[in-house]
C-alpha cells in the first residue's frame, strides 16, 4: 500500500506540472497570444460578464494588491480588461473584461472543460463520486495547510 501512495504522489506532481505545461500551449502558444499564464489566470479571475472589485480579484488570487494592479494595468494597455468608476462611491475601482478579454476568457474554460472531460473519461456515477471525493480531500488537504479560503 505505501508503495502505491508513494506512486500515486509521484503521478500527481507530475500531472499537476504538465497540466501547468500544456495549459499554456494550448492557450498561449497555439494562439500566438501576448499573455502570460498568470494574466490569463487573472482574466478568469475577473469573469466572463461580471465587474469585480480589485480587493474582489485579489483575494480570489491570493495575490497582493499592488502585484494585481501591475498585472491589471498590463492587461488595459493590451486590450483585454478595462476599468470602470463605481457610481456609488468613484474611489472604488471595478474591472471587466473587454471582448478580447472574454475570448481568452472563452478559450480558457475550454481548455479546462476539456481536461475534465479527458480526467472523467467514461466514468460510471460511482466511480464520478470516488473522484468527487479525491477532489474534495485534496481541496481540504490545500486549504488547511495554506490559509486559503474555499
Amino acid at each position: 500500500m505505501d508503495n502505491v501512495k508513494y506512486v500515486i504522489g509521484q503521478e500527481l506532481v507530475e500531472v499537476f506540472e504538465k497540466i501547468l505545461k500544456t495549459e499554456n500551449v494550448f492557450i498561449v502558444d497555439k494562439l500566438g497570444l501576448d499573455l502570460s499564464m498568470a494574466e490569463i489566470h487573472t482574466i478568469a479571475a475577473i469573469g466572463r460578464d461580471r465587474l469585480l472589485k480589485m480587493s474582489e480579484i485579489a483575494g480570489q488570487l491570493h495575490i497582493t494588491m499592488g502585484t494585481l494592479t501591475v498585472m491589471i494595468n498590463n492587461l488595459v494597455k493590451k486590450g483585454y480588461v478595462e476599468r470602470y468608476k463605481s457610481e456609488e462611491d468613484r474611489r472604488i475601482v471595478k474591472v471587466g473584461l473587454t471582448k478580447g478579454g472574454k475570448q481568452i476568457y472563452d478559450i480558457h474554460e475550454l481548455f479546462h472543460e476539456n481536461l475534465v472531460d479527458a480526467l472523467l473519461g467514461n466514468f460510471d456515477e460511482k466511480e464520478l463520486e470516488t473522484v468527487s471525493q479525491a477532489l474534495k480531500n485534496l481541496q481540504d488537504f490545500i486549504v488547511d495547510n495554506n490559509d486559503i479560503r474555499k
